[in-house]
């Protein structure tokens, strides 16, 4: 089996450089600037790009997912400029039951997003549903405020290295990533009244910018759970980086190991199929079994989504860079496929 160690760059106090164009690469720590007024945007035949498709080219969403003993908790907001989007569910393993909300508004109506992982607030704000992520060097804060679900966590980023980079995408653009898993939570959710255990919560996040591809497609596989006593986290994702870059990283007992390019197999057309989760050097080998699915489909002319979101159960193994191999025996997850024109 194939070992994968990339570099990485120091991360930059500033995404933009001075020539105008982002720092690429897979860094060692968030990026706290983004200096995006200083980006030189050209059109595809490399003239200045006029301020509707600097505005309208720009996309970015935030993620939080935080596991339970029993229970998954899942909250996004998107900005895609023409509207924005965002949802938050709880799936409960031992009753099979969802709460669930979303919201596709137009604009910005509602919607403010932050320009740093770092430094900034996100909010969705709309008749009895409120959603606040708020971002600091040190932690994440989620504030969720609907007719049946609640919550005010704090979710600790600093205790490891996060998965941060910047590739390229398409001709003209850029996709700058950052994700970490497998992190502590505290603070406190109430599901209809009624509050529910964090003890053994574990928490990841998912903020992600920049000028994408107009037609945009991913699969995506994510954990943060305990396994072997020690907290486990996993990132997987195929479509988005990939020019020359894969966002793909486990993390174990606090610890960051990049992993090879993902390679994902599964029945688009049968949602209850199990998927083959697997990466190109052999550290990860994983069969993924759905139980629910968060789906909607958007299809509006400038704008289209086939967005299907999944709670299940992992199993298989990864190998870690020691050379040991960790077995994962229906660890609680996430997977996504997701197809946008934006």
């Amino acid at each position: 089996m194939s070992s994968y160690q990339p570099l990485l760059t120091k991360a930059p106090a500033q995404l933009i450089q001075a020539n105008g164009q982002p720092a690429f690469g897979l860094f060692d720590g968030s990026v706290p600037d983004f200096n995006l007024q200083t980006f030189v945007y050209q059109n595809l035949m490399d003239k200045k790009a006029n301020t509707l498709a600097r505005y309208f080219h720009y996309k970015q969403f935030q993620f939080i997912c935080v596991t339970g003993s029993d229970w998954v908790l899942a909250v996004a907001i998107a900005d895609i400029r023409y509207a924005n989007s965002g949802f938050a569910y709880l799936y409960r393993f031992d009753t099979n039951q969802t709460v669930s909300k979303g919201l596709l508004l137009p604009g910005a109506l509602g919607c403010k997003m932050s320009d740093s992982p770092s430094a900034g607030e996100a909010k969705q704000q709309f008749a009895a549903y409120k959603v606040t992520i708020k971002t600091s060097p040190s932690d994440w804060q989620l504030n969720i405020n609907t007719n049946e679900l609640k919550a005010n966590l704090t979710i600790e980023k600093s205790s490891q290295m996060p998965l941060a980079l910047c590739a390229p995408t398409g001709y003209n653009g850029f996709t700058y990533t950052e994700k970490s898993n497998a992190l502590k939570v505290s603070g406190s959710i109430e599901l209809q009244g009624h509050p529910l255990d964090l003890t053994l919560a574990l928490a990841g996040y998912d903020f992600s910018a920049g000028f994408m591809r107009r037609q945009t497609s991913w699969r995506w596989a994510s954990i943060s759970a305990m396994v072997d006593g020690k907290a486990f986290g996993l990132n997987m994702a195929a479509g988005v980086n990939e020019t020359g870059l894969c966002e793909n990283a486990l993390w174990f007992d606090g610890h960051i190991q990049h992993l090879s390019p993902a390679s994902f197999v599964f029945d688009r057309k049968d949602n209850t199929k199990p998927w083959q989760v697997s990466s190109l050097c052999g550290e990860v080998q994983l069969e993924f079994t759905p139980l629910y699915c968060r789906q909607e489909k958007v299809n509006i002319g400038l704008l289209a989504s086939n967005f299907r979101q999944y709670v299940g159960l992992y199993t298989g193994f990864v190998v870690l860079q020691n050379g040991s191999t960790l077995q994962l025996n229906k660890v609680k997850g996430l997977a996504e496929d997701h197809y946008a024109k934006w």
